[in-house]
């Protein structure tokens, strides 16, 4: 088997409204979509989230990483996934070039799936055929106060779901224990509750001073309360606060991932398979974290997230927002998506690959040319 052909191109989904969370404002989502083609007609497919730079991610796939991939074996990830990273090495660390990378190895693996007919977690191992998802939301819209934030959280209750994530951070600490404090009293005490500040605090000062008034609402975690280049300040907090720091959704690679475990900056890691340097490099993270007890809690993807997390022993949840909610946008051009069922678990595909097919005609339509 050899692959023929590597084509990549950037979508942008329009939000109907603005949302925000702690400290940017966002009208669409942009995505990075790559295909791996191969003589024996397999095709495999994956995609990254670009923050308004997926047309930069696509130019980096077709013009440095399909040139070393034509002619290859696609089952030889471990070996393909050292020639792009190992080869570009100088400017491809982390980064948008590292989402170049983690798209291609995500259609590798797609690809190597189909070709053993075999669902992806099977492949990785198979620990689970089904995994735990929590309602992700809380953003910050022009006209969301209080009461529309408990109504977004009882219609997640209502969908199954006994653990939820909020956002924290655009607002006064005083104005933020508000807003936790009115989602606990509305979910109650024996529900989960995930608190996300997407690194808006400047200090340890600062950000310790908010996550204390958050304490008396019992927040199961904090996730990136200071920006995830600051490890010696997010171990601070991490050790300041009697909830854990929570870190990874725009970590690359597993030697990262590792500093944040060995510097005690985070207890739960959150890889996200389109960043990190894609399945290849994400099984290398949660594996390693399994030898310290560390959950993994991977950031958004599910379609992608829950075969992964099936896979490995130390998951904890998948993340998951529902469309209508108008924050993530990436289920238009899925064909068949992942969905939690009325327990809040969702059910791996059995279809040999990821199990994430994507609808053509919806990519053509969105395409950002």
């Amino acid at each position: 088997m050899e692959i023929t052909e590597v084509e990549s191109f950037p979508i942008k989904l329009p939000l109907e409204s603005p949302v925000s969370f702690s400290n940017r404002t966002l009208t669409y989502r942009d995505h990075a979509i790559t295909y791996v083609r191969t003589d024996t007609g397999h095709e495999g497919v994956g995609y990254s989230l670009g923050y308004e730079g997926a047309g930069l991610i696509a130019d980096a796939v077709e013009s440095m990483l399909e040139p070393l991939l034509v002619g290859e074996d696609p089952r030889d990830t471990e070996r393909l996934w050292h020639e792009m990273y190992d080869g570009n090495v100088q400017i491809g660390r982390t980064g948008l070039f590292l989402r170049a990378i983690s798209t291609v190895d995500i259609a590798l693996w797609d690809v190597k799936a189909k070709a053993a007919e075999t669902p992806l977690h099977k492949l990785l191992g198979g620990h689970s055929e089904s995994v735990p998802s929590y309602a992700s939301g809380g953003y910050y819209r022009d006209d969301k106060g209080h009461e529309a934030l408990r109504g977004e959280m009882r219609r997640y209750l209502d969908e199954g779901h006994d653990t939820v994530k909020m956002k924290v951070g655009r607002l006064s600490a005083a104005e933020e224990a508000e807003r936790v404090a009115a989602v606990r009293d509305e979910i109650g005490d024996e529900r989960t509750l995930l608190l996300d500040a997407n690194g808006v605090w400047e200090s340890s000062t600062e950000a310790l001073r908010n996550c204390r008034a958050f304490e008396p609402h019992d927040p199961y975690f904090i996730e990136e309360p200071v920006m995830i280049d600051r490890v010696d300040t997010m171990a601070e907090v991490n050790d300041g606060i009697d909830y854990p720091v929570a870190t990874g959704e725009l970590e690359g690679t597993r030697h990262n991932f590792a500093r944040l475990a060995d510097t005690g900056a985070a207890t739960i890691l959150q890889p996200d398979v389109t960043v990190c340097g894609g399945i290849t490099e994400w099984l290398k993270i949660a594996n390693h974290a399994s030898a310290y007890d560390i959950p993994i809690a991977p950031h958004y993807n599910w379609n992608l997230h829950a075969s992964l997390l099936g896979a490995i022993e130390n998951g904890l949840w998948v993340e998951y927002f529902y469309r209508d909610m108008d924050v993530k946008a990436f289920d238009d051009v899925v064909a068949d998506p992942l969905k939690p069922g009325d327990d809040g678990m969702i059910t791996l595909p059995d279809r040999p690959g990821h199990g994430v097919p994507l609808d053509k005609d919806a990519l053509a339509k969105f395409a950002d040319d």
